[in-house]
């Protein structure tokens, strides 16, 4: 029996049709045994030769794990990014791979606004004090007199300058592409923003270069009480560089969504000045839904295309 097997851990395989419509043309449907992020190991033991088809989280599908899944011939991404997998694998090896592009863009820029608010805020850490027994409010901020730096400026960067500016901030933005959008400030050079943003938040891609993308020196290009938000890659920032920063005082605070090793256990869990979630952007029931759904008609519909469903062509 041919099998799809869905490695993302929170996917409710009863509400997508297109699941069952597999299901009853005769494909097993498997889930993730884990109940979390799959290593590169336990992403290429699952894939066996009997798996045609997959709805992928953010596991490192890479060419190794690509290369033992020889009866694969659909990876369908539950999400956007696609720097998980190696596409140019992918294609040599005659696998399609799609994405979701557009349902988490919602549910990632409203966590990252919330983000930002409860640093200026500092809603978490009040929370904190008051359960300790402490009680004693805390001065925080406006996002109004506030200007927030976004570095990437696809679908979920524009989301958030929207949001921003609804709030009265004002926005610089950075993007390599370039940045082409009514009030929003075109920061040329990362550089700039760097010094002029109180909040830098990042949304973008994973960095195909060796390193961090916010490394030691350009977290000391950021202005002096800045606070940093990155819901996009755990990768892009150097974690010890941000950890010596906010110790030093020369950053106000930090908010994370993603972190370069999962599930996080490092030393932001121990400073106040840090709020952490558990890679949870997508994570808001009717986009989640969406995406899930999305994904499954994208393995539907590839399947069908390649004359793996019986009766079916695209």
């Amino acid at each position: 029996m041919p099998k799809v097997l869905i490695t993302t851990s929170s996917f409710n395989v009863a509400a997508a049709e297109s699941l069952a419509l597999l299901g009853q043309a005769g494909y097993e449907i498997v889930t993730n045994p884990h109940g979390r992020k799959l290593t590169e190991d336990e992403a290429a033991a699952l894939l066996g030769d009997d798996v045609a088809g997959m709805i992928a989280g953010t596991e490192p599908l890479t060419r190794r794990v690509l290369s033992c899944a020889r009866g694969l011939k659909v990876v369908s991404r539950c999400g956007i990014g696609l720097d998980s997998v190696d596409l140019a694998a992918a294609r040599e090896l005659g696998i399609e791979v799609t994405n979701t592009p557009d349902a988490p863009s919602a549910a990632v820029a409203e966590l990252t606004l919330g983000l930002i608010l409860d640093q200026l805020r500092r809603i978490s850490q009040a929370d904190r004090q008051i359960r300790a027994g402490q009680w004693k409010p805390l001065m925080g901020g406006l996002l109004a007199a506030r200007t927030v730096g976004i570095i990437g400026f696809g679908r979920i960067g524009r989301r958030v300058a929207h949001l921003a500016r609804a709030f009265g901030a004002r926005v610089l933005a950075y993007d390599a592409a370039g940045v082409e959008s009514d009030g929003i400030a075109d920061s040329s050079a990362l550089e700039p923003l760097l010094a002029a943003a109180d909040i830098v938040t990042l949304h973008m891609p994973s960095q195909k270069a060796p390193g961090h993308f916010l490394d030691a020196a350009r977290i000391g290009l950021m202005k002096r009480g800045a606070v940093l938000v990155n819901t996009a890659r755990g990768d892009l920032v150097d974690e010890a560089a941000l950890v010596q920063a906010i110790c030093d005082g020369r950053l106000g605070g930090a908010a994370l969504d993603t972190y370069e090793k999962e599930p996080y256990a490092g030393p932001l869990a121990e400073l106040p000045q840090a709020v952490l979630t558990a890679h949870m952007g997508s994570y808001a029931e009717e986009s989640r839904g969406i995406m899930e759904r999305e994904a499954a008609d994208n393995l539907y519909r590839e399947l069908a295309a390649r004359g793996l469903v019986a009766g079916r062509t695209a």
